[in-house]
C-alpha cells in the first residue's frame, strides 16, 4: 500500500499535470469505486474545474470549484495517469476524467480496492475516513508529549501501535519497521514500556525517516509509480524492510522476520531491544 511518502509524491506529481483543467465528462468503468451514488457524482463533477490537490496521510484531496473535494483513496495498487483521450484503456483503468483540453486523467487499480468519495470542501475531516485519523508526522500537532501521550495508554506491542492510523497517520509496514530499526527498539516492546527519551527519539526519527522518503519520491518495492510512471528511490537506503537474513547495517547480526498481528516485520534481534 502507498504510504505518506508516496502519496504525497504522487500529489505532487499529479498538480501540475491537471491543475486548471476542466472536466467534460466523467466515465465509470468499475462504478464501485465511487462509494456514493455513482450517476450522482458524475454529474456534481462534470464541468468543474481542477483547483489544487492536498493531502491529509494517505488520501489525496482533489479541489474542484464549486466548493467540492474527491477524497481518494489508492489503497493497495491505486495509480492515476494523464493520458490522451483516443489512448487505448487499460483493462485496469477504472475511472476517467476526460478534459476540455483532449487529455484525460486515468484511475488504474489492479485490485479494485481504491475508494473515491466527493464531499464538500471542508468537511473531509468529519464524514470521510479521515476522521479517524490521528496526526501527521511534521506536522505542528505531532509534538513528543502528543506521542508519549498516546503510548502511554496503548498496552500492546509498538509496531501494531504505530500502524494504528488512530495514532500517527501515514504510517505504514515499511516505514515503521525502518524507524524502529534506526531508534534501536523491538517491534514486539510494550508501547507504554518505553522510556520518555526512547520516545523523544522515535517521535524525532519518525519525522526525518518520512521527509527523507518524500524527498527520494517514496518506495517502489512493488508497484507504486508517480503520476509521471516514474518509481521511487528510497527503497535504495531501506536498512531492515526487505533484508530478512542479510547483516545488520549497524551490528554484523543476521536480520530476522516474523509476523506482528499479520504483517511481515524485520529487525535485527541483537541492537533492537525489548521494552
Amino acid at each position: 500500500m502507498p504510504e505518506m511518502p508516496e502519496v504525497e509524491t504522487v500529489r505532487r506529481t499529479l498538480l501540475p499535470l491537471i491543475k486548471d483543467k476542466t472536466i467534460a465528462e466523467v466515465t465509470l468503468w468499475y462504478p464501485k469505486i465511487i462509494t456514493e451514488d455513482a450517476a450522482d457524482f458524475v454529474k456534481r463533477v462534470t464541468g468543474k474545474k481542477i483547483m489544487t490537490i492536498d493531502r491529509y496521510a494517505k488520501f489525496l484531496l482533489i479541489r474542484l470549484s464549486g466548493n467540492l473535494t474527491i477524497v481518494s483513496h489508492l489503497r493497495m495498487e491505486g495509480k492515476y495517469r494523464l493520458v490522451a483521450i483516443d489512448t487505448a484503456k487499460d483493462k485496469h483503468d477504472h475511472v476517467q476524467f476526460a478534459f476540455t483540453d483532449g487529455t484525460a486523467l486515468r484511475y488504474n487499480d489492479v485490485r479494485k480496492f481504491g475508494r473515491m468519495q466527493l464531499v464538500e470542501t471542508g468537511t473531509e475531516k468529519v464524514v470521510t475516513g479521515i476522521s479517524k485519523l490521528g496526526v501527521e508526522p511534521n506536522s505542528a500537532e505531532f509534538t513528543t508529549a502528543y506521542l508519549q501521550e498516546r503510548l502511554s495508554h496503548k498496552h500492546k506491542n509498538i509496531k501494531s501501535t504505530l500502524l494504528d492510523q488512530s495514532i500517527v497517520a501515514g504510517l505504514g509496514n515499511i516505514y515503521v519497521d525502518e524507524v524502529l530499526w534506526q531508534t534501536k527498539i523491538h517491534p514486539l516492546s510494550l508501547a507504554s514500556n518505553l522510556p520518555q527519551e526512547k520516545i523523544a527519539q522515535l517521535h524525532d526519527n519518525i519525522n526525518s525517516l518520512i521527509a527523507l522518503a518524500i524527498e527520494q519520491h517514496g518506495t517502489t518495492v512493488h508497484t507504486y509509480l508517480d503520476a509521471n510512471g516514474q518509481t521511487g528511490a528510497f527503497q535504495t537506503m531501506l536498512k531492515v524492510y526487505g533484508h530478512r537474513g542479510e547483516p545488520c547495517q549497524r551490528c554484523g547480526t543476521k536480520l530476522e522476520k516474523i509476523k506482528v498481528n499479520g504483517r511481515g516485520t524485520t529487525f535485527c534481534p541483537n541492537c533492537q531491544v525489548t521494552y
